[in-house]
This record gives C-alpha cells, structure tokens and sequence, in this order.
C-alpha cells in the first residue's frame, strides 16, 4: 500500500509557534535531540512505511532545510522516479507566496495531477513521534475514509491548541473544534494526515470556487457529517513542539533513557550522516546525565545538557540544564542553567546566565555574549 502513497511536509506553517528558533530557519530544520531536525521524524516515519517520494512544500528560510536534505540519499531518497521534491512557495499561476495551508493546496495542484499514487500522507514538522504510518494507511484503507486524522490524548488544564476532535465508538470523526479553550482530557490532532489523493484534488479545487479561506474550519470542521473523517490514535510517545518552552521541556525529556528507547528504538530515525572527530574530554572534565555529540571539546563540567556537534566548554566552566546547538564556543570560568544558545554563539570568560523552566534564557544564532 505504501508504494501507492505520496508523502508531503508542510515545512514552514507552524513557524510562528516557535519565533525564536524558525526566524532564520523552516520549523522543519529545527535542530532537535543533538544531531536531528524536526524533519527527520516526519521522513524517517514515511520511509519505514515504504513511501519512496515526498513533495516538501516550502516558504522562506528554507536554505538550512535543502543543506540538511541534500539530496536525500541519507534518508534512501534519491530517486529518479521520486524521492525528495522540493516544492515552490507559489503555483505557476502566480508569484504571491501562500499564506493559508489552502492556498498551498492550490500551489500544488499541478504536482498532485501529475502522480499516480491513490494515497497522500500529509505531514507538518511540529511534533516529534514515532508513528507507523504503514498502521496509519492500513486502518484508513479499513474504513473506507474520505480522510483520517492521527491524534494522541493529551491531559491539560487551560491549555490552548490548534485542533481536538471527538470520535464515536467506530473512531470517526464527530466534531472538529478549531483552536478551542480545553479542561482535562481530550484528543489532539497531531497533524499528520491520510487522503486520497484524487478526493484532496477535487476538495481544493472546490475550495477555491467557494472562496474557502481555512481548510481545517471551512473544509474539515464544517463537513464531518458528509465527509467521512476518521481518527487514527496514537499511544506512543508525542512532543509537540508549540513553544519554546515546550521545546526546551520535550528535549529534556531525551536524557531519560525510557524515553530515548521509545523514540529511538525500533524503527529507524534517519538523518544526515557528518563526518566529524569524536568528542574529546580533556583534564578537569566532568560530564554527567548529558546527550554529547561528536566533535565536541570539554574541559569544565556539563550536566543534564545536551551539546550538538562542535560544542567547546572552556576550563573551569558549567553547563546545567542546558541546549547548546552547534559550534558554539563557552569561554573559561563560564555558568549556565537553562539556557538555549542557537548555533555559532559565543559566551566569553565569565559570564554568568540563568533561566528556568519555564522560561529558558535564549541567545539567538551566531551573537556573542
């Protein structure tokens, strides 16, 4: 069934959830986990369900997200007949970037009508998962669905997301609520999609004659009585990635190990592959509790923290509670707890920062403190 799919990724429409880290980079490219981006999930989800080529639809920022895919070979997506196609931010119709996922749709029509796989698996980069995609087609093939929904039960109070929906006992889909106010348990969408591809073809097209504006209100929400909408849950493990507290909260959850297993185990998470030294620890380091990517340098104390690749702690210094992302250089003597630092930041000798958890001090790419 997976050869008769097409995958697409949405790669920028959740930016504005997280502005800190998505201002000079696609939400897709977002570096997670110490060598991941947030993409790699999505992709490594399709290509272990046996999906061959995925349409990435673009915006802006994307220069990061294209050196990170290259050409898709790490992902066993260098295809002739398919693989990775990096779609425009605009249709051949016009030169006006999309601001609507709908208007999107539009922008790809033409890519749609010229496949022939009967299935799409629509994708955003928000959240982090480990879904069986291959599950994901069987049960929408086993209902007969117009449309099927993966969502996880969340437990919140007061909390404000983007999409819940309730479900009868057969599992479709009896109401859709858009950005709803929520107490306790209830179903989040998750964002990930299955549609057949000559049924979205024929929705966007009716869309746009009807001046549609919203596909999840004006498509979705408003047509669950004649579309036949089905939710798929998912129980494993699930981070959404709507903040950037929430970012820093779901990548500290990677120090515990139950958690790594359940992510990372299994099925394969791909994605690309450098060719760096190892981490070197050199006298007077002390490393405890922490995800430590190679090429690496450690001279101070790094604890609960997670360094990316090329990380250089300066003698005397302690990292605590911590995301330093690449190349970032931390001077002698130096004191964090809970920061964030963007790639190619450099703290000087002596400098002492602070957040908390809830608030985690950021310091944006490339600026020296």
């Amino acid at each position: 069934m997976a050869n008769s799919t097409l995958g697409i990724i949405f790669s920028n429409t959740q930016d504005r959830n997280v502005p800190e880290l998505s201002k000079v980079r696609t939400m897709a490219s977002i570096p997670f986990a110490g060598r991941y981006r947030l993409i790699d999930f999505a992709l490594s989800n399709m290509v272990n369900a046996g999906i061959t080529a995925v349409g990435i639809v673009t915006k802006n920022n994307y220069m990061s997200l294209i050196d990170h895919l290259g050409s898709g070979k790490d992902w066993d997506l260098a295809r002739k007949g398919g693989g990775i196609i990096l779609l425009p931010p605009y249709s051949s119709e016009t030169e006006v970037p999309y601001n609507t996922r709908l208007e999107a749709f539009k922008g790809i029509l033409d890519f749609l009508a010229h496949r022939r796989e009967e299935y799409v698996v629509i994708y955003d980069c928000d959240g982090v998962a480990k879904i069986d995609i291959a599950d994901f087609l069987r049960f929408h093939e086993a209902n007969n669905a117009d449309v099927t929904m993966a969502y996880h039960e969340e437990n919140s109070v007061e909390a404000y997301h983007y999409m819940t929906l309730n479900t009868d006992k057969t599992g479709r889909v009896t109401a859709l609520n858009v950005n709803p106010r929520v107490n306790g348990k209830f179903n989040l969408y998750i964002n990930v999609m299955a549609i057949r591809r000559e049924f979205l073809m024929d929705v966007i097209q009716n869309s746009v004659q009807r001046g549609y504006t919203s596909f999840s209100k004006d498509v979705l929400a408003k047509n669950v009585d004649t579309i036949r909408i089905f939710g798929y849950k998912y129980d494993g493990y699930y981070a959404g990635i709507d903040s950037l507290q929430a970012y820093y909260r779901h990548s500290m959850e990677q120090l515990d190990k139950k958690v790594r297993d359940e992510l990372f185990g299994a099925r394969d998470v791909y994605t690309k592959v450098r060719d760096s030294a190892p981490s070197r620890y050199l006298e007077g380091a002390t490393v405890t509790n922490s995800l430590i990517s190679d090429g690496c340098t450690i001279e101070g104390t790094v604890e609960n923290s997670i360094l990316f690749r090329g990380v250089k702690v300066g003698k005397g210094s302690v990292v605590k509670n911590s995301i330093i992302m690449q190349k970032t250089t931390i001077g002698s003597n130096v004191s964090l707890d809970c920061v964030i630092t963007d790639k190619n930041v450099v703290i000087s000798d002596k400098r002492h920062l602070a957040g908390c958890e809830e608030l985690p001090y950021f310091i944006a790419k490339g600026r020296m403190v």
